[in-house]
């Protein structure tokens, strides 16, 4: 039988799984006040990226006089990038 690898997903899973089982165990059920508190930060993660693209967006516009030129891709990669550090927030240990 082989040595189970250090680099194995299935292994480091197990790990994480298990370490956060522990981590339960010791200290508990998160409050209710807690979990709202996670959800308001979520949220700003999201939309903190998506004012400061509208934001930028329509201050590019206004200097070149460009209607939304700026404006709607700036949003959109707020967005992207909103979604994106929320998902890595989510996804933390």
């Amino acid at each position: 039988m082989t040595k189970p690898d250090d680099n194995d997903p299935l292994i480091d899973e197990v790990r994480l799984r298990s370490k956060r089982q522990k981590r339960w165990l010791r200290e508990g059920e998160d409050s209710v006040v807690r979990r709202l508190a996670q959800i308001g930060v979520l949220g700003w993660i999201i939309v903190a990226p998506m004012l400061a693209g509208l934001f930028l967006g329509r201050w590019l516009d206004g200097r070149a006089d460009s209607g939304l030129f700026w404006t709607a891709p700036l949003l959109m990669l707020g967005l992207v990038l909103g979604g994106t550090f929320a998902w890595k927030w989510m996804n933390r240990p």
